[in-house]
């Protein structure tokens, strides 16, 4: 069983950055794909970020890209998620996500293991 645990959020301002962080236990997430997803109130989850078992291939939604990048660190077990230049529409709660599988994937249906969510709220 892996549990995932996300922290690093908080209420920011529009412009400046944040650095989200997925520290995972029970499995080593070296060789699997890990993702972020982000669902805000009242919509539907939603793909952000993803990255391949070595790190090698990244994806983005459009709506991130070239503000959001995703890294992973396998000696320490974690994912992490660096948001530069924020916006209020990057406001929900932000859940981390590892995939029993090797290469990339940006749908939810491609991960079987879930952190509980850390939220996310940027002040305009």
């Amino acid at each position: 069983q892996v549990q995932l645990v996300e922290s690093g959020g908080g209420l920011v301002q529009t412009g400046t950055s944040l650095r989200l962080s997925c520290a995972a236990s029970g499995r080593t997430i070296s060789s699997y794909r890990m993702g972020w997803f982000r669902q805000a109130p009242g919509k539907e989850r939603e793909f952000v970020a993803a990255i391949n078992w070595n790190g090698g291939i990244t994806s983005y939604a459009d709506s991130v890209k070239g503000r959001f990048t995703i890294s992973r660190d396998d000696a320490k077990n974690t994912v992490y998620l660096q948001m530069k230049t924020v916006r209020p529409e990057d406001t929900a709660v932000y859940y981390c996500a590892l995939g029993r599988a090797s290469t990339l994937a940006t749908i939810p249906q491609a991960y079987s293991y879930w952190g509980q969510g850390t939220q996310v709220t940027v002040s305009s």
